[in-house]
């Protein structure tokens, strides 16, 4: 990192406060305990409230998307017609004006 001539980086002067990379968050450094003013025991118990944390969030995020999912099912079932068929029933196959030009995959059979 660029440090100026009186000792701080170009983050530090924007920001504030020094750069912490991702993983001095999840195993501490020394710089990181210092800063914080925490005790190994402090440190470790905000650590496993935080993860404590994540699992509710992880809960909610699953609850929310079966909720999505429950909400999206019954607004596409309310459009479907249930149909029933025989076997061996006559079914008529209707070819859409637009599918004459279709060619390739995208053609009628």
């Amino acid at each position: 990192m660029v440090r100026t001539s009186t000792g701080e980086t170009p983050y530090m002067l924007v920001y504030g406060t020094e750069a912490v990379i991702p993983v001095e968050v999840e195993i501490p450094s020394l710089r990181v305990i210092q800063e914080a003013k925490l005790s190994d025991a402090k440190w470790i118990r905000s650590r496993y409230e935080q993860l404590e944390l994540i699992d509710g969030k992880r809960m909610n995020a699953l609850c929310h998307g079966q909720l999505y999912q429950n909400r999206m099912s019954r607004a596409f079932n309310k459009r479907v017609k249930p149909r029933q068929f025989a076997p061996k029933q006559p079914l008529l196959k209707k070819i859409f004006p637009h599918q004459d030009e279709a060619k390739g995959k995208f053609s009628p059979n």
